[in-house]
């Protein structure tokens, strides 16, 4: 098959390494007729021994390559490192000093990253994954590794700059300066200590709702002091510190959310671009060469066929729509608005739902009826958890049943479904958030005194941002019992019940399926929930470490144990680009309170870094009026309209750029399926006319 890469022809590429070219005179106009000009076969094609030895004067050109990147034989490697050292021994002794030196400089390099590659995390249980399961279900757990790297890189960058640093000065009793606080106004009264002796549940309460002696520790924003450090030639301060944090562990989530997406995009291209090579890609490039095992080798065919089908089931389908006559087509859409209709009802009813649950846990937690009670005092604190994994269980289960009446092909109605979810899981967080911030800001209540007095609904939120913080906490807490849970409680009975019931029922039923997107769509509204807390919770990145530790080999053990893959696989660089995709639109959903609580809302008063302000922002106004002129007024600058119009407009331009540099590599990227088009006619009918 003639592929075209990095500007380099199959035909004008050799089999000795990909950055040799096979050097012809021959033009674009050579493939033209040239009237009764001739030429021989040895002046056209140069004999293989000639060719050979062209190409390997042109690799010794280049010293500084290694020979393991040479494609060819053990022979000819061993003659170009003959030539090689011949090559060397003519040289001065500096030359060869600086050879040397550059050869043991690339060893060292090889032999370095040898070893680091021993430091990969579950590398070889990733390796493993993907010989008896495929590169798509290896995809989940390579993904699911990326997120534990991202939480732990996060939680070391907070422990560096706001944990650590309070910790050590709180124990070495260094001297700060505290801005006070007047004690006698409404809005700076906060004690969730409890008073007197408390019963054990009650320990064990505050421990899973964040709430009593645990928003005194560091796990929550409210802890923290507006405080700073000065020493002799030393300054720290604390507020400035938890600001600037939280702003570059955004940023680097963003960059390293990006880059990871772009690294698969090119591939996804191809792979999804499969209008001209769609059957060929499946029969000639579609086995995955990791799968080692006899079973899964024959799932593996089996789901090729089944990929084979789904093709003709769709080609069918298209032919079919295409038949329709107008009645039928009325009929369709008639029924596809209809069920739009009703799963936009169903959504709506789910927010309906969080919202109202969100109101009335706060209320039923002051009652007496709830109040000494562990049992009805945990549902009702956990009760906006239960009603979004509900929501996120259920609301998924009717779309796949709704889909079906819909008369998509398969492609569309995998991607509509997944849209769905992906859509509910993160809409929910947003509802969730829309009614805590509708309380804090006293939206719905019809005394606004509250507000009037502090900002802020102080009544029932007294810190409110340790509040949003412990509603993070239980979401995250509460989705990894649901994991726990479905995989010790469903899937393995139902591995037993399959294994040793011979009922037929029983066995069309069937082992539990290894669903990729589903399992990623999980973890994704996890890493959301994180992001949205940590602001609120700095020790978040540190319990979604372990959250997604223990999940990762939960998640191996009922992959090696209960599932099996499902039936209806995809490729895994498609699968990659789509998974960064939806996480970074779950990162910019995650921007969106944090960024509002920061510039938009009045913080807490009686908690946190930033009492006493008017707003988070005010910090970073404070602090720059403190520096140096120059500096002072380069910030200035930087935050003023004649920075930031400049910067918005050089944005666009360069955004215009790219997008017209996009186009034309997709026109020339048609071009050249079109020559290749025409070069597989013009060989048949060669062939055609030599025959």
């Amino acid at each position: 098959m003639h592929r075209i890469e990095n500007g380099i022809s199959d035909y004008n590429a050799h089999p000795l390494g990909t950055d040799a070219v096979w050097q012809t005179n021959e033009s674009s106009e050579s493939l033209r007729y040239r009237g009764h000009e001739e030429q021989t076969w040895t002046e056209t094609f140069p004999p293989t021994r000639v060719l050979e030895d062209q190409w390997v004067d042109k690799w010794l050109e280049d010293e500084n390559r290694p020979i393991k990147d040479l494609y060819c034989s053990i022979q000819k490697k061993r003659e170009i490192r003959r030539k090689q050292e011949r090559k060397i021994a003519k040289k001065t002794g500096l030359e060869s000093w600086k050879e040397e030196r550059t050869r043991s400089w690339r060893k060292f390099k090889t032999i370095m990253s040898d070893v680091l590659q021993y430091l990969v995390l579950w590398k070889g249980t990733l390796q493993t994954i993907g010989g008896q399961f495929g590169a798509g279900i290896q995809s989940y757990f390579s993904f699911l590794r990326l997120l534990v790297l991202m939480n732990f890189m996060t939680f070391l960058l907070i422990a560096g700059f706001i944990l650590i640093p309070n910790i050590a000065f709180n124990a070495l009793g260094l001297e700060q300066t505290v801005t006070i606080s007047n004690t006698d106004d409404v809005c700076f009264k906060y004690d969730p200590n409890p008073q007197g002796l408390e019963r054990f549940y009650v320990f064990i309460m505050d421990i899973l709702m964040g709430t009593g002696f645990m928003e005194l520790t560091y796990m929550f924003y409210g802890y923290y002091k507006n405080s700073s450090v000065n020493l002799a030639d030393f300054s720290y301060n604390i507020p400035l510190a938890y600001l600037v944090t939280t702003l570059v562990y955004f940023l680097l989530s963003l960059l390293w959310t990006v880059i990871r997406s772009v690294q698969g995009f090119k591939q996804s291209l191809i792979t999804d671009d499969s209008s001209m090579t769609n059957y060929t890609d499946k029969v000639l490039a579609g086995w995955d060469f990791c799968i080692k095992d006899e079973k899964i080798i024959k799932l593996k065919q089996r789901s090729i066929r089944y990929e084979l089908k789904v093709d003709l089931e769709e080609e069918k389908m298209r032919r079919l729509h295409a038949q329709r006559t107008m009645n039928q087509r009325i009929k369709i859409y008639s029924i596809r608005i209809l069920l739009n209709f009703i799963v936009i009802g169903l959504i709506c009813g789910a927010f309906y739902c969080i919202y109202l649950s969100t109101e009335q846990s706060q209320l039923l937690l002051e009652s007496e009826t709830v109040k000494g009670n562990f049992i009805l005092e945990l549902l009702t604190g956990y009760l906006p958890s239960i009603v979004i994994t509900a929501a996120n269980i259920l609301l998924p289960m009717l779309f796949n049943i709704s889909i079906k009446w819909e008369k998509y092909i398969v492609g569309v109605e995998i991607k509509l479904t997944l849209s769905r979810c992906v859509f509910l899981r993160l809409a929910s967080l947003g509802m969730l958030l829309y009614s805590l911030w509708n309380n804090i800001t006293c939206g719905d209540r019809d005394d606004k005194t509250p507000c009037e007095i502090c900002g802020y609904n102080y009544v029932d939120n007294k810190c409110w941002e340790t509040r949003v913080g412990q509603e993070m906490y239980k979401l995250l807490i509460f989705d990894f019992l649901t994991v726990l849970v479905k995989i010790l409680l469903v899937d393995f009975p139902r591995k037993m019940i399959v294994d040793h019931c011979s009922c037929k029922l029983i066995q069309l039923w069937g082992q539990q399926e290894f669903e990729v997107p589903p399992f990623v769509l999980d973890i994704i509204y996890g890493q959301t929930v994180c992001w949205i807390g940590t602001f609120f919770c700095p020790f978040l990145p540190l319990l979604n470490t372990i959250k997604y530790f223990i999940i990762f080999y939960m998640k191996r053990l009922t992959l090696f144990s209960n599932c099996r893959p499902a039936n209806r696989t995809f490729r895994a660089s498609s699968a990659n680009f789509f998974f960064m995709l939806v996480l970074l639109l779950g990162l910019a959903i995650s921007w969106v309170p944090v960024l509002y609580s920061i510039f938009s809302m009045t913080p807490s008063k009686a908690c946190g870094p930033f009492r006493n302000q008017e707003s988070i922002w005010d910090t970073i106004s404070t602090s720059v009026e403190v520096l140096p002129r120059v500096a002072m007024e380069f910030f200035e600058f930087i935050g003023s309209q004649a920075f930031v119009i400049p910067l918005f407009f050089f944005s666009c331009i360069i955004m215009f750029y790219l997008m017209a540099l996009g186009s034309s590599y997709g026109k020339l990227v048609k071009t050249l399926k079109d020559q290749l088009q025409m070069e597989r006619s013009r060989k048949i009918l060669l062939n055609q006319a030599y025959q």
